[in-house]
């Protein structure tokens, strides 16, 4: 997919939109064909606010393209042994092809144990060992799913990664270290910065791509961009009701040709690439 010459803002809502419109006719056509609906189950332990919100976007978004979604929720004094049954149980459920275990975790609980008992088939937010394993050596298939909206980002707006300096900020397992494997796949050279980086202007000011995931509120500036870069904003930050990004958005706007706005930009691919998934997923047991 790809679309026309656009600059300045990434609309991460509308390239949703358009894979959403993809999808519902993929899955509309499945359905039809062998009478399979692609299936995820969420798992939410106990009542995190940002987590139940999370959990519900995730469901609407399926419920629009006809992706069956049901949410295994947890009380937070649950013991590991019970949530690994829950995950068990749902490997076995031939309706049920995605699962997606919202984090964090209470501290009581081994949320790297936990993500391991996935069954890696289902595992549509990529991040199990078995498919961690397979992106560094090439082979993307379940990734995880901020990484992958990225990169079709990249491809929406024509945007040639081979050769390119590209700089990530931020070495989590969930953007950061999966980012840099995607981008290296496809040739370029890459920086992976992060809190312990000494003079992080001296790698950002060079990159033409460069993704944010710190976050730290409005801690790429202006003068930390090279002009013309392609920029991409995962931090988000709440104060007072109000959300920001990593990056000072109404000073790099200018400076960068494309950067995503928080909200807006990436967080609506992340899903849109989860939806993708749990099709895929479907897909591969007709």
């Amino acid at each position: 997919m790809a679309g026309e010459a656009k600059q300045g803002i990434i609309d991460g809502r509308a390239i949703s939109k358009q894979i959403e419109a993809e999808l519902t006719e993929e899955i509309s056509s499945m359905k039809a064909d062998t009478g399979i609906i692609p299936g995820l189950a969420t798992i939410l332990v106990g009542q995190d606010p940002a987590s139940q919100l999370y959990v519900r976007l995730k469901h609407k978004a399926c419920d629009r393209v006809g992706i069956y979604a049901e949410d295994q929720k947890l009380d937070a004094s649950i013991t590991q042994e019970e949530l690994l049954d829950v995950i068990e149980n749902l490997n076995t459920r031939a309706d049920i092809h995605g699962i997606l275990l919202q984090l964090p975790l209470p501290q009581h609980l081994d949320a790297k144990e936990a993500m391991q008992a996935i069954d890696p088939a289902k595992d549509v937010d990529g991040f199990h060992p078995y498919n961690m394993g397979n992106l560094m050596i090439g082979d993307e298939g379940f990734v995880p799913c901020t990484p992958a909206g990225i990169i079709l980002a990249l491809e929406y707006y024509d945007v040639d990664i081979e050769g390119k300096d590209a700089v990530i900020v931020g070495h989590s397992n969930v953007v950061g270290k999966p980012m840099a494997a995607m981008l290296l796949n496809r040739n370029a050279t890459v920086s992976v910065c992060h809190v312990y980086t000494r003079d992080l202007k001296s790698y950002t000011a060079g990159a033409d791509i460069l993704v944010v995931a710190a976050g730290v509120k409005h801690l790429i500036k202006e003068d930390m961009v090279k002009k013309g870069a392609v920029v991409f904003d995962v931090g988000i930050t709440e104060e007072e009701g109000k959300i920001y990004g990593d990056v000072d958005f109404e000073s790099v706007v200018n400076k960068a040709s494309l950067v995503t706005p928080v909200p807006g930009g990436v967080g609506p691919m992340t899903i849109a690439m989860l939806l993708t998934h749990v099709t895929f997923a479907a897909k591969k047991i007709e």
